[in-house]
């Protein structure tokens, strides 16, 4: 090997390595103080550019959970609003049963007949009231919460029409009696009222069941998928950690290697001596 003052290869050598060492180095500390393998594109492109996606579609799993859980409420106001409806209809048909009899006077049917459209009046304010963010199933509003992060698929609940004089409620908004024969006639109404209130709500229980189920499995997805993504770009601080004591121990040794080979030009003045 040739020696001289102008060319230390071995310095060369030894400074190359430690730049290796520090390049290392940085990144490892890079990882550990984001806690994340692949920052940024320039640690891994192609890795980088698939967890962006799968964080785009998580968010909008987020969204598609928002959705649910809305048009959950919606369905759960509704039905509490329908179980109003349902005893304000058994209330009435206590009232109108009692006037079916004929041996109630007619002052005593008046009576009846006017807590019958007391509680008649109440069946419009409880349907009225059944909204939320200002949706009412019970007009007749049907909903769609959305089902997936493309908006593709969705979960439709039909609106239950529960108004007076509707296809639910075949009582007329003006119904009323004044004889055993109108009590009679209101009463099979009632009953027909009363069975179809209970399809309705059977019908709503089983959408907010649906949307329920729905919400949980989108929940369970996000997370799965939020683990992937974790599984992607996420660093082992255990073992950087441990990677970082090693390069910290290179790195000592390194300039230390440098140092010593710095010294080398120094041996050849004792040629000449």
């Amino acid at each position: 090997m040739n020696s001289s003052i102008n060319t230390n290869l071995g310095a060369m050598i030894a400074l190359q390595n430690l730049n290796v060492t520090k390049q290392d180095l940085g990144d490892t500390q890079t990882r550990i103080s984001t806690g994340m393998k692949v920052a940024s594109a320039k640690d891994n492109g192609a890795i980088f550019a698939i967890a962006q996606n799968q964080r785009g579609t998580s968010r909008a799993l987020g969204t598609v959970q928002e959705s649910l859980a809305r048009n959950q409420s919606t369905v759960d106001v509704a039905m509490a609003a329908g179980s109003v409806v349902q005893d304000l209809l058994l209330q009435m048909k206590e009232k109108a049963l009692s006037a079916v009899d004929s041996s109630v006077d007619t002052t005593s049917r008046a009576i009846l007949n006017t807590d019958f459209k007391a509680l008649r009046d109440q069946i419009t304010k409880a349907v009225n009231n059944a909204s939320f963010n200002g949706v009412n199933i019970l007009s007749g509003t049907t909903i769609a919460a959305l089902a997936n992060e493309t908006g593709t698929s969705k979960l439709t609940v039909a609106g239950q029409t529960m108004s007076l004089g509707g296809n639910i409620v075949v009582l007329a908004f003006n119904e009323s009696f004044n004889t055993a024969a109108t009590a009679s006639t209101t009463l099979t109404a009632i009953n027909t009222s009363i069975n179809n209130v209970s399809t309705s709500l059977a019908k709503l229980g089983t959408s907010s069941r649906i949307l329920g189920q729905h919400k949980d499995f989108i929940s369970k997805l996000q997370d799965a998928m939020d683990a992937g993504i974790g599984n992607l770009v996420d660093a082992d601080l255990a073992k950087e950690s441990a990677k970082l004591q090693a390069l910290q121990t290179k790195q000592q040794l390194g300039i230390q290697a440098l140092s010593i080979a710095n010294q080398t030009p120094q041996s050849l003045l004792s040629l000449f001596k």
